[in-house]
């Protein structure tokens, strides 16, 4: 049975039209549609008939859909993923504090890894990376285990998540179908600050995007 995701309670006035700038519920369709997701090494389409979720394509490299309508970098970002149980070609989640194509820091996961029957590929279920001089291998390599997590009881790589991440302008907290509890929990590597985000796929994979929720300010 697949399980059904499940959204953190959101303020009701933090839940506002599209068009506004931060806080607010984003239809990733109509976003795109009206011409606000700058694509970043990778297309942008709407994902099969949902009227609310996009895709992005695979391709070599890592790639972003930067959300122009969006000025923010502290807070919540609320979203459902959608990658798939596909080892080494399935990395899906969200990018922020963009400075550039090349330059921010993100959260992702590897769904392949939900299901992974040997510990050392299980705890690299969820990671943080802040590009470019922090990718996940310098990480691995020089500070194993820090900046990624397994997650206990984790979703079926093949379907829908749900993740809420909690930025403050020191620490990342992530959150997975409304826990309680984080499954990661970084500092993080840049004192830099930008108000732009978006969601963010790793080298030679697709992901899938829908139910964007923002809360916090720019």
């Amino acid at each position: 049975m697949k399980k059904k995701s499940i959204f953190w309670t959101v303020p009701l006035l933090c839940i506002v039209s599209l068009g506004t700038v931060g806080q607010g519920t984003y239809n990733l369709a109509t976003e795109l549609e009206n011409g606000r997701i700058k694509a970043v090494n990778r297309i942008i389409t709407r994902y099969g008939d949902s009227s609310s979720a996009i895709e992005m394509n695979a391709a070599e490299g890592d790639g972003i859909a930067v959300l122009e309508a969006v000025e923010w970098n502290e807070g919540t970002i609320q979203v459902e993923l959608l990658g798939e149980n596909n080892p080494g070609r399935s990395f899906v989640g969200i990018a922020f504090n963009i400075q550039d194509d090349n330059t921010y820091e993100a959260v992702y996961f590897r769904p392949f890894n939900f299901v992974a029957e040997a510990q050392g590929n299980r705890e690299h279920m969820v990671q943080y990376i802040c590009h470019p001089d922090f990718t996940w291998y310098r990480l691995r390599e020089e500070r194993t285990g820090e900046f990624e997590n397994e997650i206990q009881d984790p979703p079926d790589p093949d379907d829908w998540f749900s993740v809420l991440i909690r930025i403050s302008d020191k620490e990342v907290s992530v959150f997975m179908e409304n826990g309680e509890d984080p499954v990661l929990t970084v500092q993080r590597l840049t004192t830099t600050s930008s108000d732009k985000m978006g969601l963010w796929t790793g080298n030679g994979s697709s992901g899938r995007y829908r139910n964007l929720i923002i809360e916090g300010s720019k």
